[in-house]
């Protein structure tokens, strides 16, 4: 018998964002699977219903792999389903499942049991973040959060800032939204003048904010209200 397969299904990053690019691009796949592993229920059945599902949402089956759910999870049931033939998905709560994203622990299991992975297309803040940035995007790296300790925070601030500028590097970040203006202001107090910094706030949203500036010209700048904001931060010294 033929195996199903994992099919990656990204979610729309914000609320409204425009997605007819790639919806549509999916609606042939959401319509022959009804079994998906999703990390939040409501914005899965939103994000189907605009992708084009005519199947009736109460057939669908969805497996909880939220923050609190996660160890609960069958996998073993779930990848005997697709060991039988049947294809299920994998969505996140907003982007591309497995990149800065618990999904991947799911992508792993499927190839521990050599279950084909289909990734389909669909935006992801911290390539978006990259390509609106202006800074190198033939090398970057993706750190995912900094420590909370300030000391540490401070150290790994220094740390990445000395590495861009030895080895030509884009240094991408995030934080946890409540804390992304104590980050901010962190930055602007250790690192250079003349090192460069990209904020990407709120992307694909009607209130995106992507701006590159100087240390400096930030210091000049009026104040930017980060606070709860989804954000990606971009270091180029």
């Amino acid at each position: 018998m033929k195996k199903g397969k994992l099919y990656l299904i990204p979610v729309p990053l914000a609320e409204g964002a425009e997605q007819s690019s790639y919806t549509l691009t999916h609606s042939a796949v959401v319509n022959r699977i009804d079994e998906y592993i999703v990390e939040n229920e409501k914005t899965a059945r939103k994000f189907l219903k605009a992708a084009g599902l005519s199947i009736p949402q109460s057939s669908l089956i969805l497996h909880d792999y939220g923050k609190h759910a996660r160890e609960k999870v069958d996998f073993q049931g779930i990848f005997a389903k697709i060991e039988q033939g049947k294809d299920i998905g994998l969505m996140s709560e907003a982007g591309c499942p497995g990149v800065a994203d618990p999904g991947a622990e799911v992508v792993r299991q499927a190839h521990l049991r050599n279950v084909q992975v289909v990734p389909l297309v669909g935006p992801n803040s911290i390539l978006l973040a990259l390509m609106a940035s202006g800074f190198n995007g033939q090398k970057f790296m993706f750190h995912g959060y900094l420590p909370i300790d300030k000391r540490d925070r401070t150290q790994k601030i220094k740390e990445l800032e000395a590495q861009s500028k030895r080895e030509n590097l884009t240094q991408i970040f995030m934080e946890t939204p409540f804390r992304n203006d104590a980050l901010f202001t962190e930055l602007l107090r250790v690192c250079k003048p003349t090192t460069m910094l990209c904020i990407a706030a709120n992307i694909t949203s009607g209130e995106e904010i992507i701006q590159t500036r100087s240390v400096a010209e930030w210091k000049q700048a009026a104040a930017v209200d980060l606070h709860k904001i989804p954000a990606i931060f971009l270091l180029f010294a």
